[in-house]
């Protein structure tokens, strides 16, 4: 069994795999509605005497809002609300803390017992060779499939993670639409291309006069997204200091606008996506490890499509049906030349989906322009130039963003600088570390991560 911390539990039998999800159920001990049980599946369950709660105990000694359960990666973490007669966990009064099986916990004057328990998902492959928008017919991708079309119907928490051009912000749509949500908003915030200044107001909105230029009152994407799904894309470029609001506002669902004094509670689903390693941001202090956890709760890791060739041809036409009916050619669907797909098959593709996309939508449109039926596909013949001035070059494919491009030569300098360190260092991972002015146990995850290893380092030619 393999464990690995902050996520869902994986455990590998065989061929076959399955992730354990952390479940929850309530039973009152006594009085009235002893036996009665409660089996809870959502992130976030408040616990009360209102009826908007999603357990509702009458009991003259219980809040309206007295505490709630939330539900990480950690298991379920226990919030006393300011109950006027407090949360008692194994007879203890808390604040907030997490549960263990078993545990008994007090709200009012009621006993409830507390089950935890992991449901057991295999990670089967789907017998379907799509997913909303995404294809394929992999044994990777078909049981991503097949975990999704058991996790979309219910509200956990999804954390998709990946490389720039895998797909990540088409499943986290086709989770939603695959959900009881699918019919309320679905709302994108891109938190790599919002300016710092204003990602608060993006996120929470604000109300009028909060500061220079707030001339009228706006909704932020909480609650734009109530009763739906909010998808927070690039998750791991939030500024640091706005991490602690963010997780806030996910935990308790209550969201208060910049300039205001109102919390406004929202009921929404949060789908995360990240191109980084968040393991390895919380580890460098530039990510919340609480945050990390909170988001967490069903990790779904895309993989690159180098590692899936044998989806390629699918995704050709796939994509080719979809460019066509996009460019409104009244002729039939454009084919591929012969030979094409072969070389299509055979390229890395660094911007992996996203690049394949790019180059036969440009591909489809020559063709188109030209009158031809016949597609002929360009592939670059060379890998991305290290950037130079002065000289004429043209280091960038113009098929990609401006923030693909910058990750790609991000990962590029990472792996070439690691290379360069630990080769100047004679593979010397202490002095390399010392020389750099770098954690040690950070410089050996950089080179795990790009698979330098201090007896070859001297192989790289950079």
């Amino acid at each position: 069994m393999v464990t690995t911390p902050g996520q869902a539990r994986t455990e590998v039998a065989g061929e076959r795999r399955a992730i354990e999800l952390s479940r929850c159920a309530l039973v009152v001990l006594a009085g009235p509605e002893r036996g009665r049980q409660w089996e809870l599946s959502g992130d976030v369950v408040r616990i009360g005497k209102s009826p908007d709660c999603d357990v509702v105990l009458d009991d003259p000694t219980v809040s309206r809002t007295h505490c709630e359960l939330v539900r990480d990666a950690r298991g379920y973490l226990v919030r006393d609300l300011g109950s006027t007669n407090g949360t008692l966990l194994d007879g203890t009064a808390v604040r907030e803390a997490y549960v263990r099986p078993g545990a008994l916990l007090t709200v009012g004057k009621v006993e409830l017992r507390i089950r935890p328990y992991a449901e057991r998902i295999e990670l089967l492959p789907s017998e379907q060779q799509r997913f909303g928008g995404v294809v394929g017919r992999s044994v990777r991708m078909r049981e991503i499939f097949g975990l999704l079309e058991r996790i979309a119907p219910t509200d956990a928490t999804v954390l998709l993670t990946g490389e720039t051009g895998t797909g990540k912000d088409a499943l986290a749509r086709a989770v939603h639409e695959h959900s009881p949500r699918r019919s309320r908003p679905f709302i994108v915030v891109d938190c790599g291309a919002v300016v710092g200044t204003l990602i608060e107001s993006e996120l929470f909105g604000h109300e009028r006069g909060a500061f220079t230029g707030a001339i009228a009152q706006r909704q932020g994407a909480f609650e734009l997204a109530h009763g739906g799904t909010l998808f927070l894309d690039e998750i791991g470029e939030l500024p640091l200091d706005l991490q602690p609001k963010l997780l806030r506002a996910i935990e308790t669902r209550t969201i208060r606008r910049v300039g205001g004094s109102r919390d406004l509670r929202v009921d929404i689903r949060v789908i995360a996506a990240t191109k980084r390693n968040l393991r390895l941001e919380v580890e460098r202090g530039k990510f919340r490890e609480d945050l990390y956890f909170r988001l967490a709760v069903v990790p779904v890791e895309l993989p690159p499509l180098r590692e899936r060739r044998e989806d390629i041809p699918l995704l050709v036409e796939h994509l080719l049906a979809r460019i066509a009916e996009s460019a409104g050619s009244s002729t039939a669907q454009p084919r591929l030349a012969p030979g094409a797909l072969d070389s299509l098959c055979a390229h890395d593709w660094p911007g992996n989906v996203r690049e394949l996309r790019n180059v036969l939508e440009r591909a489809v449109y020559l063709t188109i322009a030209a009158g031809q039926n016949e597609v002929r596909v360009g592939l670059p013949t060379a890998p991305l130039a290290t950037p130079t001035t002065g000289d004429g070059s043209e280091p960038f494919d113009p098929s990609l963003s401006y923030r693909e491009q910058k990750a790609r030569f991000e990962e590029n300098f990472e792996r070439r600088y690691v290379r360069w360190l630990l080769t100047r260092h004679g593979g010397n991972i202490s002095a390399a570390a010392r020389a750099a002015e770098m954690d040690r146990k950070y410089l050996h995850k950089l080179a795990r991560k790009h698979g330098v290893h201090p007896s070859d380092a001297n192989d790289d030619d950079a």
